[in-house]
Protein backbone atom coordinates (compact mmCIF):
# COMPACT_ATOMS: atom_id res chain seq x y z
CA UNK A 1 0.00 0.00 0.00
CA UNK A 2 1.31 3.76 -0.89
CA UNK A 3 2.06 5.52 2.23
CA UNK A 4 -0.93 7.70 3.41
CA UNK A 5 0.58 11.36 2.70
CA UNK A 6 -0.88 14.45 4.15
CA UNK A 7 0.09 16.65 0.96
CA UNK A 8 -3.20 15.86 -0.73
CA UNK A 9 -4.60 18.65 1.49
CA UNK A 10 -3.78 21.38 -0.37
CA UNK A 11 -6.16 24.18 -0.55
CA UNK A 12 -7.58 23.35 -3.77
CA UNK A 13 -8.92 19.99 -2.18
CA UNK A 14 -9.93 21.96 0.58
CA UNK A 15 -11.64 24.10 -1.42
CA UNK A 16 -13.45 20.98 -3.23
CA UNK A 17 -14.53 19.28 0.62
CA UNK A 18 -15.94 22.88 1.17
CA UNK A 19 -17.88 22.76 -2.34
CA UNK A 20 -19.70 19.38 -1.51
CA UNK A 21 -20.46 20.68 2.26
CA UNK A 22 -22.36 23.37 0.53
CA UNK A 23 -24.69 21.24 -1.32
CA UNK A 24 -28.00 20.57 0.62
CA UNK A 25 -29.50 17.33 -1.13
CA UNK A 26 -28.99 14.85 -3.71
CA UNK A 27 -30.25 16.21 -6.51
CA UNK A 28 -27.43 19.14 -5.73
CA UNK A 29 -24.80 17.00 -5.63
CA UNK A 30 -25.78 14.69 -8.72
CA UNK A 31 -25.09 18.19 -10.12
CA UNK A 32 -22.44 19.13 -9.22
CA UNK A 33 -20.58 15.65 -9.67
CA UNK A 34 -21.79 15.53 -13.02
CA UNK A 35 -20.32 18.90 -14.16
CA UNK A 36 -17.26 18.14 -12.22
CA UNK A 37 -16.16 14.91 -13.48
CA UNK A 38 -16.76 13.21 -16.78
CA UNK A 39 -18.52 9.83 -17.33
CA UNK A 40 -15.44 8.23 -17.20
CA UNK A 41 -14.65 9.38 -13.94
CA UNK A 42 -17.92 8.88 -12.72
CA UNK A 43 -18.16 5.50 -13.64
CA UNK A 44 -14.77 5.07 -11.92
CA UNK A 45 -15.82 6.48 -8.73
CA UNK A 46 -19.11 4.41 -9.10
CA UNK A 47 -17.13 0.80 -9.43
CA UNK A 48 -14.92 2.01 -6.20
CA UNK A 49 -18.02 2.49 -3.95
CA UNK A 50 -19.19 -0.83 -5.28
CA UNK A 51 -16.36 -2.67 -5.02
CA UNK A 52 -16.08 -0.84 -1.01
CA UNK A 53 -19.94 -2.38 -0.46
CA UNK A 54 -18.87 -5.91 -1.95
CA UNK A 55 -15.75 -6.22 0.12
CA UNK A 56 -17.81 -4.95 3.14
CA UNK A 57 -19.97 -7.63 2.39
CA UNK A 58 -17.70 -9.89 2.31
CA UNK A 59 -17.33 -11.22 -0.85
CA UNK A 60 -14.43 -12.96 -2.50
CA UNK A 61 -12.48 -10.58 -5.12
CA UNK A 62 -13.44 -12.65 -7.99
CA UNK A 63 -17.24 -12.56 -7.27
CA UNK A 64 -16.05 -8.92 -6.94
CA UNK A 65 -14.65 -8.68 -10.26
CA UNK A 66 -17.29 -10.85 -12.38
CA UNK A 67 -19.93 -8.23 -10.85
CA UNK A 68 -18.54 -4.99 -10.76
CA UNK A 69 -15.67 -5.39 -13.70
CA UNK A 70 -12.68 -4.26 -11.50
CA UNK A 71 -9.64 -5.71 -12.10
CA UNK A 72 -8.32 -7.79 -8.55
CA UNK A 73 -5.58 -5.15 -8.70
CA UNK A 74 -8.13 -2.47 -8.45
CA UNK A 75 -10.19 -4.46 -5.40
CA UNK A 76 -7.08 -5.47 -3.62
CA UNK A 77 -5.95 -1.67 -3.77
CA UNK A 78 -9.52 -0.41 -2.36
CA UNK A 79 -9.36 -3.28 0.55
CA UNK A 80 -6.22 -1.96 1.46
CA UNK A 81 -7.80 1.46 2.07
CA UNK A 82 -10.84 0.01 3.37
CA UNK A 83 -9.23 -1.59 6.03
CA UNK A 84 -5.86 0.89 6.44
CA UNK A 85 -6.49 3.72 4.84
CA UNK A 86 -8.16 7.00 6.84
CA UNK A 87 -11.74 5.53 7.58
CA UNK A 88 -13.54 7.37 5.45
CA UNK A 89 -15.09 3.86 3.19
CA UNK A 90 -15.74 2.67 6.52
CA UNK A 91 -17.27 5.93 8.25
CA UNK A 92 -19.72 6.26 4.58
CA UNK A 93 -20.02 2.10 4.98
CA UNK A 94 -21.66 2.62 8.40
CA UNK A 95 -23.69 5.83 7.58
CA UNK A 96 -25.20 4.94 4.12
CA UNK A 97 -28.56 2.56 3.62
CA UNK A 98 -28.27 0.56 0.24
CA UNK A 99 -31.49 1.41 -1.85
CA UNK A 100 -29.47 -0.82 -4.80
CA UNK A 101 -27.44 -3.27 -5.15
CA UNK A 102 -23.63 -2.65 -5.09
CA UNK A 103 -23.52 -4.31 -8.77
CA UNK A 104 -26.14 -1.62 -9.43
CA UNK A 105 -24.48 1.19 -8.53
CA UNK A 106 -21.16 0.45 -10.26
CA UNK A 107 -23.24 0.82 -13.91
CA UNK A 108 -22.33 3.68 -16.24
CA UNK A 109 -24.03 6.75 -15.09
CA UNK A 110 -26.45 8.65 -18.01
CA UNK A 111 -25.62 11.44 -19.96
CA UNK A 112 -28.24 13.75 -18.71
CA UNK A 113 -27.81 17.88 -20.13
CA UNK A 114 -26.21 20.33 -18.04
CA UNK A 115 -29.95 22.35 -16.72
CA UNK A 116 -27.47 25.66 -17.13
CA UNK A 117 -24.84 27.17 -18.14
CA UNK A 118 -22.42 26.71 -21.28
CA UNK A 119 -23.82 24.66 -23.86
CA UNK A 120 -21.54 21.42 -24.40
CA UNK A 121 -22.68 17.91 -24.97
CA UNK A 122 -22.21 16.05 -21.75
CA UNK A 123 -22.26 12.71 -23.63
CA UNK A 124 -18.58 13.45 -24.83
CA UNK A 125 -17.24 13.38 -21.17
CA UNK A 126 -15.40 17.06 -22.13
CA UNK A 127 -15.81 19.72 -19.98
CA UNK A 128 -16.52 23.38 -21.19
Amino acid sequence: MEPILEDWRTPGTRALVGAFLSLRDEDEVERFLRDLCTLGELRDLAQRWAVARLLDEGLHYAEISRRTGASTATITRIASWLHHGRGGYALALERTTDVESPHDAAGPPTADPPTAGPAHDPRSGARP
